[in-house]
């Protein structure tokens, strides 16, 4: 039974024209590769396909990630502010308590510039993105095997290598049910990669870029509690996948941990721990740089605007004596 039927392939049928343009993509970078040199057929070259369009999509959304990101800090400087509009409000269930507080909190998001829904529109535009992966690399076995129709650049033979590459000790159209200890052993390591990568990306941006004020309360506690769950999901998603499947997704997860490395280290949020460590860098690297051009230190900078501003401040407090004009004396 392939996947254009059945529940889903209504769904596959809709992306239909994502995943002609998939295959030709995946058949574009291979032939890139044996004009390099790799050898055609089954081999190195598909696997590599297969990273270098992971890297293509995710180069392809940067834009939206940026402006996600720009979202998620106003979002993360405001949560103080918002957790004090709610424990103002707290207990309130009347209409006009909750009229006010929602009054109330958006007029902070207009102020701030900041959009609830900001950060969900990389991943709505990675969903169908996903599935169409997915499609693509599980309908190779079909293509192969003459149980699908040969679609865009997949025809047999494009099919037949892609199915036979061998990745380690297995191929890249197995499955964890179909193979050895040894292969078994081999999907396992991927998926722990695949968890563990997906954990740290989380963790590491709640922990080090959430604003201290922000890391207490129920939705604290919320985000690192689903960042410790979530992951797991892959235990059971990734022993359907072919292994294919499984090395788009480590490459994308891989991408998104250094993503969120550069996020917390280049842009963190205002008033959390990584602002206040590139604080201390930007200020390192300030003074080596006037120490270098031999211009005077931030503090010596800052006594001399002290003591001019204290000057000015001095010379407009002095105060003097009105002169009065002569008056005439009484007779």
């Amino acid at each position: 039974m392939t996947l254009d039927s059945g529940f889903w392939g209504f769904f596959y049928r809709l992306l239909y024209p994502l995943e002609w343009l998939m295959t030709y993509l995946l058949d574009a970078f291979h032939k890139g590769f044996v004009f390099l040199g790799m050898s055609d057929g089954p081999g190195i070259a598909w696997v590599l396909s297969i990273v270098m369009l992971v890297v293509l999509v995710r180069l392809c959304i940067l834009p939206l990630f940026i402006k996600q990101m720009k979202s998620m800090r106003r979002m993360q400087a405001i949560q103080p502010k918002l957790q004090h509009i709610q424990q103002k409000y707290k207990g309130k269930n009347d209409p006009a308590s909750r009229e006010a507080m929602s009054r109330e909190t958006m007029k902070l998001y207009q102020e701030n510039g900041a959009n609830p829904m900001g950060s969900c529109l990389p991943a709505l535009i990675q969903s169908p993105v996903f599935m169409t992966m997915f499609y693509v690399l599980s309908s190779v076995r079909y293509v192969a095997n003459g149980q699908r129709t040969p679609y865009g650049a997949f025809n047999v033979s494009t099919a037949e290598d892609i199915q036979n590459t061998p990745v380690f000790n297995i191929h890249l159209s197995s499955m964890f049910t179909e193979v050895d200890a040894g292969g078994k052993v081999t999907i396992g390591i991927f998926i722990a990669l695949m968890c563990f990568t997906m954990f740290y990306s989380q963790f590491h941006n709640i922990r080090r870029n959430t604003p201290k004020a922000a890391q207490q309360g129920q939705a604290y506690r919320s985000q690192m509690i689903m960042a410790l769950t979530f992951p797991f999901m892959y235990i059971f998603s990734g022993l359907a996948f072919p292994f294919a499947v499984l090395i788009y997704w480590l490459t994308n997860n891989c991408w998104t941990l250094a993503q969120t490395f550069w996020q917390v280290h280049s842009m963190p949020t205002p008033g959390s721990p990584a602002a206040e460590d590139k604080q201390k860098r930007d200020y390192k690297r300030e003074e080596s740089r006037r120490k270098r051009e031999g211009l005077p230190s931030i503090e010596e900078e800052e006594l001399a605007k002290a003591k001019e501003a204290a000057a000015e401040n001095k010379g407009q407090g002095q105060r003097y004596q009105p002169t009065r004009k002569n008056r005439r004396k009484k007779k």
